[in-house]
């Protein structure tokens, strides 16, 4: 009785570490399988998001090299980089929401007693800028034209602005 109990155990045994061990062997398998899958999944969507990203990015100045030589003196060969140009603008730009009756360059006056600001901007090339603005319930967007002038200062001009209903 107690030779036929181990080999009842014995077999026990035998039989668990035998399905122990393919259980395992295949989960190794079904998650490299699946690591495989979510990585496939994982560098598609990098793929597109950077391809959205260069089609968000295309029309800025950071990826424009004409308008970026525009800023190169051909005579003296200075030359102003749009990393240096880009806080300078937005800067200027936003000096002009501390005004009582907002940024005179969104292209509308006060509404309801708030006066619009400009919250953020984007430089387009060497010539325009498009920022948007709010004054809290009526959000709009603006084009401006900026000019460098040669005393370092710069000026603004409203192109088009719009404004969005509620």
């Amino acid at each position: 009785m107690k030779k036929s109990l181990f080999l009842y155990l014995f077999i026990v045994v035998v039989l668990t570490n035998i399905f122990t061990y393919m259980y395992y062997s295949k989960q190794i398998e079904y998650d490299q399988k699946q690591f495989k899958t979510t990585n496939t999944k994982f560098k598609d969507s990098i793929t597109s998001l950077n391809s959205k990203l260069q089609d968000a990015n295309a029309f800025g100045i950071e990826n424009n090299q004409n308008a970026q030589d525009y800023f190169e003196n051909k005579t003296t060969g200075e030359y102003l980089s749009y990393e240096k140009l880009i806080p300078l603008l937005k800067d200027k730009l936003l000096d002009h929401n501390s005004d009582p009756k907002g940024n005179p360059y969104v292209g509308f006056d006060e509404m309801e007693g708030k006066k619009f600001i400009i919250n953020r901007m984007k430089v387009l090339n060497h010539r325009w800028i498009m920022a948007d603005f709010t004054n809290g319930d009526i959000w709009g967007e603006v084009i401006l034209k900026y000019f460098l002038n040669d005393d370092g200062s710069v000026s603004f001009e409203t192109a088009e602005s719009v404004l969005y209903t509620k």
